[in-house]
């Protein structure tokens, strides 16, 4: 009996080690913000990254990110609105 390699790919522990994370900008209308795209080599540092510039990234008109792995969505959109 074979059992699929990643029953749910969300969670899933295992990536090439190239697959660079990053964040997708959007703007309050949820449309992609045009800017070079910032790569990190884990989730840690693209989140860590995140808390250090997202005042002047709202600053700029960033309203809401997405967390990718590569392509794939892992989280989001989140409002970088203060609640």
């Amino acid at each position: 009996m074979s059992t699929p390699q990643d029953p749910n790919p969300t969670f899933s522990s295992r990536r090439p080690d190239d697959v660079p994370w990053w964040w997708q900008l959007l703007d309050a209308d949820g449309a992609v913000v045009v800017q070079e795209r910032t790569e990190f080599p884990t989730r840690g540092d693209a989140e860590t990254w995140l808390g250090e510039v997202y005042p002047d990234l709202a600053e700029q008109g960033v309203a809401a990110v997405t967390l990718l792995e590569g392509d794939r969505e892992v989280y989001g959109p989140m409002s970088l609105e203060a609640s």
